[in-house]
């Protein structure tokens, strides 16, 4: 942390992009009409009933932009033949999933988070580009990227698909690129945006010579693999591995006791951490990893074009595969997958269920984030209501379909019931709460990292089996 004393007024770091900060300087004229002293930076864990109403108003106020671009995004999904008449069906449940998402809900409305309206501009991006309006849609997302920085996850989804669908303005019959049709006037269009955004937000911390400041701020590596509850991706099941061969290790006496970390990823600390018998992960590790992961969806949006649908399966694989192999990564990052996802789920049966798992498991490793006694009947009552609804109306959807789950899938999210019975009601009550504080939380990342780890190959799989627009799979 730098020496200035007001940079070191909180424990909490500044880890978000500057158009945030307006964004919260903007806030801040309202809130001072509800309560004067939340705007002290001096006066820290303050809590008022004041302070609470306009947070919790703020919230619902700005998640006006998100209601706007699930309207966009509905009028995007076609309509399902229903005999010889078009039903509205899959636009209503469509509103349904996005509007009433239990991850957004839980984030946003009781851990409190300003999610909704970040995820409004994502969505609405989606949504220009599905219109080919890709100007505003580049613009929205560039906007968005100095927001919240997060969203690199998924920018070269945009790149790619902006520089193949815009950039090049005609396709030879089989789908391939006209190279001659190359356009750099809307190239030069793209970068003026870009730049433009970026100058703006970026350009006062320049002239002050302190961007090297806000970069070691938006990308702190010393924060260590894995945040203090394990996101569930694949270095969740790496090192919940690497605690299992250590545990075995120094049973079977292979190991040395005093060698061993006494610090635990578990422990509620954000810090680095060396693994005990599988080798440590570094940050440039988790990068080449991550690239390796996105690069199929990438060569699958430029080669085997599939329209503004092959661009959100690109986006949600992109997005995925940042939090499967991402350094420390959140939990609460999957939703940037879901909430892109529920788009592709009401329009083939596949993709429904690949939703579906994705959404389920996702949903369930935000547990966590509400650990209090009054909490709890909430949670297991929203979450059962948005996926009951979710499975019910997918499964009326797509009724002529084969059955969205097989047996295992179907055995596996049943299997959520008995996990969250043993880490509510059963383990707080043994011997082992004392001695193995975080098998609940060390659990509830691995079982969920397996369903969304699954769900992330079966998409995978998908794309990479579909045939580029206008050719059809061989019977």
């Amino acid at each position: 942390m730098p020496s200035h004393p007001h940079l070191a007024t909180s424990e909490w770091t500044l880890d978000y992009p500057p158009f945030f900060a307006w964004f919260e300087y903007a806030l801040s004229h309202v809130a001072k009409y509800f309560d004067q002293e939340m705007l002290n930076v001096h006066n820290l864990n303050y809590s008022s009933s004041r302070t609470l109403l306009f947070q919790r108003f703020s919230v619902i106020f700005t998640d006006a932009l998100f209601v706007y671009a699930v309207y966009e995004c509905c009028k995007c999904i076609e309509g399902k033949k229903a005999g010889k008449e078009l039903t509205e069906k899959p636009k209503f449940i469509l509103s349904v999933l996005l509007l009433w998402n239990f991850g957004l809900l839980i984030v946003d409305h009781i851990h409190f988070q300003y999610n909704g309206f970040l995820s409004g501009l994502m969505l609405l991006s989606i949504a220009r580009l599905f219109q080919k309006r890709h100007m505003e849609g580049a613009f929205l997302f560039a906007v968005l990227l100095h927001f919240k920085h997060i969203y690199l996850y998924v920018a070269p989804a945009y790149g790619i698909y902006l520089l193949r669908s815009y950039c090049f303005t005609a396709n030879k019959p089989d789908g391939s690129i006209r190279w001659n049709s190359f356009s750099f006037v809307r190239l030069i269009s793209l970068g003026l945006i870009v730049f433009l955004v970026s100058a703006l937000s970026l350009g006062p911390f320049l002239a002050l010579n302190q961007l090297p400041q806000v970069f070691s701020r938006l990308f702190p590596f010393k924060r260590g693999l894995c945040h203090a509850y394990w996101a569930p991706n694949f270095w969740a099941l790496y090192s919940a591995l690497d605690k299992v061969l250590s545990v075995i290790g120094l049973e079977l006496k292979l190991l040395d006791p005093n060698k061993v970390p006494k610090a635990s990823m578990t422990s509620g600390l954000v810090q680095q951490f060396q693994h005990t018998v599988l080798p440590s992960v570094t940050p440039l590790a988790t990068l080449i990893c991550t690239l390796i992961a996105i690069l199929p969806s990438i060569f699958c949006l430029w080669f085997k074009p599939q329209g503004p649908r092959g661009f959100l399966r690109c986006l949600i694989l992109c997005a995925l595969s940042s939090f499967m192999f991402g350094w420390h990564v959140h939990e609460k990052a999957i939703l940037l997958a879901v909430l892109p996802m529920s788009l592709l789920s009401v329009g083939k049966a596949g993709d429904a269920s690949i939703f579906l798992i994705l959404t389920t498991t996702g949903h369930y490793s935000l547990f966590p984030l509400l650990f209090t006694a009054p909490e709890l009947p909430i949670k297991i009552l929203l979450m059962l209501l948005f996926t009951i609804y979710s499975i019910s109306s997918l499964k009326t959807l797509f009724r002529k379909e084969k059955p969205l789950f097989n047996w295992m899938e179907t055995f596996y999210l049943l299997g959520l019931g008995p996990l969250e019975v043993f880490c509510e009601f059963v383990f707080p009550f043994t011997s082992w709460k004392l001695k193995y504080p975080f098998i609940p939380l060390l659990l509830t990342s691995v079982y969920c990292a397996v369903g969304i780890t699954y769900a992330w190959f079966r998409l995978y799989v998908s794309v990479l089996s579909d045939p580029p627009v206008g050719k059809t799979k061989k019977q």
